[in-house]
């Protein structure tokens, strides 16, 4: 019936007022919200205090806009480098020593093994380095990533297969987009959007970030880090790389192919300034693994230089004057103090798996977000205005009813955007103009109900619960298949097609909400008051 209790009737003006209260900072200034922010005692959830704004999307506000490609060569060529390492480790536990070594090829490796018996039992083990490319936890098995063949006189060839490349990209963009978001994160940007775009390929987009350069040094860097000691004289040239230094002009220095310790080993890089000369530098510290590796290193090669390689380059080289063993040190290489702290933001990060291509990259000026903001305020505007004369005019007085609840709608809205920190992009805006002739679209099936129930000789009252008991199954199943539309949207789209299906979600849930709890409440309301005679319509 159209009874409300004051419980449920003042449970419903809060939550309009609640409603209001978190959509209102979306119209004060940021210093203002801070400041709001800044007020609330640390006891109380920062949620609670209405202080957050929508955040504007790439499209409104402007920013930086950068697609990258993963080098697959140099995925390749880790890879086979990797492949080489465990081939290795094979050849010394089965004690089979190649003819001529091991050979490389663009894909692989080979190797030429005389003896009948040890070709048996090398390849056995080489057998075992091969693994499916599927993914075994949802049952999915594919093709081996490592084909393993016999030719003639003895030669032996591990190749990386097609299918193994692909696998090895297909994983190396997850990891990459990760490893971005956690470098985009430390840059301080609100709602970046980074996404996998084709095969190989990665979407970076940064809301508000006017500086595209910056941005490029940071996604750009792979940020491989390695310690490894400088070459003394005497050692094998095939255990020596010779690396760019710079502080020998560039000029390449002898560096040892053994690794002490890699960047994955760091738990923590904080940029700082050195105590004696004042000039910036990284401050780092090992987790347990690499503080046993690196005190171990430091003990046994004390009065040597320790070259510090990032990226292929040696960007320091200090001498070992004693052990260090409490698992942190610095890294010192005349850096500015914007470079330090990208290389603490590149470290914390971790490494990249491989090179990345920059293969499209422009800056979206904040004008023309300013021109997207006002078109589309003008269409919410304009087709408020028409949705509202078409209901007055249909409806009369529940037409009125109808507008009070489709601004309530409206705002919303706006206040779960800004509750949850969901960004609102330019087909945000069509969601929204989208979702005022779906909400008043309730009304309308509601309406027709009830007057073709008062047509059909029921009284005003019964009419009208009539009228909203029957017509809820109908804009529920609507609602429904609205929301399932929206929902896949959400989840296989991408970019602005997820801006525009949060901005509908939200829209849908809220519709039932205002077109028919509060109308129901409105109309009761009137009816106890006025006891009309007739309906207004």
């Amino acid at each position: 019936m159209l009874r409300y209790s004051k419980a449920k009737i003042i449970s419903i003006l809060l939550l309009t007022l609640l409603g209001f209260a978190y959509a209102a900072p979306n119209l004060f200034s940021e210093t203002t919200r801070e400041r709001i922010a800044a007020s609330v005692p640390s006891w109380i959830p920062a949620w609670i205090v209405p202080h957050r704004a929508m955040v504007l999307g790439l499209d409104l506000q402007g920013g930086s806009h950068v697609v990258l490609e993963v080098d697959e060569n140099d995925l390749i060529r880790a890879q086979v480098a990797s492949l080489r390492e465990d081939v290795r480790r094979i050849l010394r536990e089965t004690r089979i020593v190649p003819q001529g070594g091991i050979v490389a090829l663009p894909r692989g490796l080979q190797m030429r093994v005389p003896s009948e018996a040890d070709r048996q039992r090398l390849l056995l083990r080489l057998n075992e380095l091969a693994r499916p490319a599927g993914n075994a936890i949802l049952g999915t098995p594919g093709n081996s990533t490592i084909n393993v063949s016999e030719g003639a006189d003895g030669l032996i060839q591990v190749t990386l297969t097609d299918v193994g490349v692909t696998d090895r990209v297909r994983r190396a963009v997850d990891q990459t987009i990760e490893v971005l978001r956690r470098r985009v994160d430390a840059l301080g940007t609100t709602e970046p959007n980074i996404q996998r775009e084709g095969a190989g390929r990665v979407l970076v987009q940064v809301p508000g970030l006017q500086d595209p350069q910056r941005l490029k040094e940071i996604l750009g860097r792979t940020a491989k880090l390695q310690f490894r000691f400088i070459a003394e004289g005497g050692a094998n040239p095939a255990d020596v790389d010779m690396i760019p230094s710079r502080d020998n002009a560039g000029q390449p220095v002898p560096v040892e192919r053994r690794v002490i310790v890699e960047g994955e080993d760091l738990t923590d890089a904080q940029p700082a300034f050195d105590s004696q000369t004042s000039q910036p530098i990284v401050n780092f510290r090992f987790n347990l693994r690499g503080a046993q590796r690196f005190g171990q290193a430091t003990s046994e090669g004390v009065g040597r230089q320790l070259a510090i390689v990032l990226d292929n380059e040696v960007i320091s080289a200090p001498r070992i004057q004693t052990p260090i063993t409490g698992g942190q040190g610095q890294i010192s290489g005349s850096f500015s103090v914007q470079q330090a702290n990208d290389l603490a933001v590149l470290l914390r990060a971790g490494a990249l798996p491989a090179k990345l291509t920059i293969v499209e990259e422009r800056t979206v000026g904040p004008g023309l977000g300013q021109d997207s903001i006002e078109a589309g305020t003008l269409a919410i505007y304009v087709a408020s205005i028409f949705v509202a004369l078409f209901m007055l005019a249909t409806y009369g007085l529940f037409g009125i009813f109808a507008n009070i609840a489709l601004v309530v709608h409206v705002v919303f809205i706006l206040a779960l955007m800004s509750l949850l920190g969901a960004t609102l992009t330019l087909p945000g805006i069509a969601g929204i103009v989208l979702t005022i002739g779906t909400a008043v679209d309730s009304n309308v099936l509601i309406y027709e109900r009830i007057r073709e129930e008062a047509h059909s000789g029921r009284s005003i009252i019964s009419a009208i619960d009539a009228g909203f008991t029957r017509a809820f199954a109908t804009i529920f199943d609507s609602n429904s298949t609205m929301l399932i539309a929206a929902l896949i949207l959400f989840f296989l789209g991408s970019g602005p097609v997820r801006g525009f299906a949060v901005v509908f979600i939200l829209g849908i849930l809220t519709t039932v909400i205002t077109a028919v709890t509060m109308t129901r409440m409105m109309i009761a309301l009137w009816y106890r008051i006025a006891r009309p005679k007739q309906l207004p319509f």
